[in-house]
């Protein structure tokens, strides 16, 4: 087996494995999926499976840990270099229910496998430390600006806040759970922003001074 193929061929190939084992795992479940379908959905031979992955169980976590990474990543978020800490809030929320959409089908098994693969619920666990870490220094950052109640364990609250949106996503993609998106975005973002202590105007920016104001103030 050959994690890391060195030639170009060999990493097109092992992409295509792991696409097409995304796509089997999404029809077919993870139990009932056969490593003859993914070969045959990513146009090799059986054989040539197992140059690349010893197994099913090791070509699903990293998809799995692939998946995870997508998630959580804030790097694509659209919003202003000047947005406020409520903005920021409202585009992570919107940011990660998206993708959690998008990945439905796929997060569906996740779950599902989680329940009893150590190795999937350690790639989940690994998820949850990264998010958690992120969020406990936005947390931070906010109570040392004097935007955020300075009584919260930075700690506590990235903990059950960034549960509480990856349970609303479970709920809401996959356990049919009816939420309109703008609405859950919108709840989410108010449930963050009271629980941290966020004033309403937290976004306020300062509004330009008026000519006789400016000239006063230089005086």
């Amino acid at each position: 087996m050959d994690p890391e193929p060195r030639s170009a061929k060999g990493r097109r190939t092992r992409a295509r494995l792991v696409e097409a084992g995304k796509t089997v795992f999404e029809r077919d479940g993870f139990l009932q999926a056969r490593i003859t379908d993914i070969a045959t959905e990513a146009g090799v031979s059986h054989g040539s499976f197992y140059h690349y992955f010893d197994s099913k169980e090791s070509l699903f976590r990293e998809i799995a840990e692939e998946v995870e990474v997508r998630l959580v990543s804030m790097d694509d978020i659209p919003q202003a270099d000047d947005a406020g800490p409520v903005e920021r809030i409202r585009a992570a929320n919107r940011a990660y229910l998206t993708a959690y959409r998008k990945e439905a089908p796929i997060m569906r098994v996740i779950e599902e496998v989680s329940r009893y693969d150590e190795d999937v619920r350690k790639v989940r666990s690994k998820r949850d430390d990264y998010l958690a870490a992120r969020l406990e220094s936005a947390i931070k950052r906010l109570q040392a600006e004097g935007l955020a109640d300075k009584r919260i364990d930075e700690r506590y609250a990235a903990t059950a806040l960034g549960g509480m949106v990856a349970k609303f996503a479970e709920m809401m993609f996959i356990g049919g759970a009816r939420f309109a998106m703008n609405e859950a975005v919108e709840q989410l973002t108010l449930l963050w922003a009271n629980a941290l202590g966020l004033s309403p105007d937290a976004d306020a920016k300062p509004r330009a001074r008026s000519g006789k104001a400016a000239k006063a103030a230089k005086a």
